[in-house]
């Protein structure tokens, strides 16, 4: 399944645009440019290290969701990210790999086998065990802001 990068990356931009805030894509995924698609990497360019920075930390399982919704389950992500914007140098690039060191995976989760009357509890909110107690307050009860003296 190889396609090219640019038709790749427009597919992955129109489901990544339906799923977040259009400042959000504005800002993050507008100034990406594909660089390349080999083996089912797609290699993206990014502005800045911050911004490669940010798309990894807020952006990641979307980006991830997204590239295996278009490219196949292999596909995988590089990141070049451009250095130097000092104007007496060319700037250079800095290839960065994703970030793939946590996989996408449901969390277990224990529930009885059935369900009886006796254990079931019909309000979520409703912890067993848990009883309001009234403690007294200590305070003097004469003690009001009507009788409030202010000094000098």
């Amino acid at each position: 399944m190889n396609k090219k990068h640019g038709v790749a990356w427009e597919k992955c931009l129109l489901i990544i645009k339906d799923n977040i805030p259009t400042s959000s894509f504005k800002t993050w995924f507008e100034p990406i440019v594909p660089v390349k698609l080999e083996n089912k990497v797609l290699t993206i360019q990014v502005p800045s290290a911050f911004f490669y920075e940010y798309l990894e930390e807020q952006f990641i399982d979307i980006l991830r969701k997204t590239l295996r919704n278009v490219l196949g389950a292999e596909a995988k992500l590089e990141y070049n990210v451009v250095m130097g914007n000092n104007s007496d140098s060319a700037p250079f690039t800095v290839k960065y790999p994703t970030n793939n060191n946590s996989k996408i995976q449901n969390r277990p989760l224990s529930l009885p086998l059935r369900s009886d009357e006796k254990t079931s509890i019909k309000n979520p909110f409703i912890i067993p065990g848990i009883q309001k107690l009234h403690i007294e307050p200590q305070l003097k009860s004469d003690n009001t802001f009507e009788n409030f003296i202010e000094g000098e």
